[in-house]
């Protein structure tokens, strides 16, 4: 009988449980030091210390601190996705699903404070990686967006405009906000990321597309 089917079910349970947790710890905290020193400047020794695991475990579940920077992405690209093809796909005219995409884009952002700085620094590192993420996880939405913008144009829901720049536009609206967020705090004096400061963007980024998009600008439903 092997090692593993002498492990009782509950404490095989148990040992699954803390290495779930073991690895949500180590991506939480890498998330934040990466965020804040890039994958360069981030140290394997202050991951492990925030997530209070030892060393060992993390190129156990990780292989490598590229691994665990590419990990952290990916997870967070996958659910963007997911949620945003789900919108632009579902039921409704081209008014509902944009106003549906702005809305979940927002408050996906609006509750990773690290993400963008997360996305910013791969950006502006640029090389493979930044390909390989771009054409797996944004090319499939900035698609589907545009299409469905030009559906919008074609049925007279929305002004006659250039699909690939508004769509560039709506996305600029949306993460502008959360990138100059360390700017804003400084020179409004505001937490970005308080709900009443993010329920009020969100409403204005709303109301601007309203009138910028829609033909009947003044009409505020969906």
């Amino acid at each position: 009988m092997s090692r593993r089917a002498r492990i009782r079910p509950e404490r095989f349970a148990a040992r699954h449980r803390r290495g779930a947790e073991s690895r949500a710890a180590i991506l939480e905290a890498a998330e934040c030091i990466f965020a804040e020193a890039g994958l360069g400047g981030a140290r394997t020794d202050a991951i492990t210390a925030r997530a209070g695991v030892n060393k060992a475990l993390l190129y156990y579940y990780f292989k490598s601190k590229d691994a665990l920077y590419h990990a952290i992405l990916e997870d967070h690209l996958k659910e963007f996705r997911c949620r945003i093809l789900e919108v632009l796909s579902g039921e409704g005219g081209a008014r509902a699903k944009v106003l549906g995409y702005v809305s979940v884009h927002f408050d996906f952002i609006g509750s990773r404070p690290c993400y963008p700085r997360l996305l910013q620094r791969l950006v502006m590192t640029g090389g493979r990686s930044l390909d390989r993420l771009a054409r797996e996880f944004f090319a499939p939405v900035y698609r589907k967006l545009t299409s469905v913008i030009k559906e919008g144009v074609r049925t007279g829901e929305f002004r006659k405009l250039n699909s690939d720049h508004a769509a560039l536009s709506l996305a600029a609206l949306i993460v502008f906000y959360f990138s100059a967020a360390p700017m804003l705090s400084a020179v409004a004096h505001v937490d970005p990321y308080a709900k009443t400061q993010l329920a009020r963007r969100k409403e204005e980024v709303l109301k601007f597309i309203r009138y910028a998009l829609f033909k009947n600008g003044k009409e505020v439903g969906a």
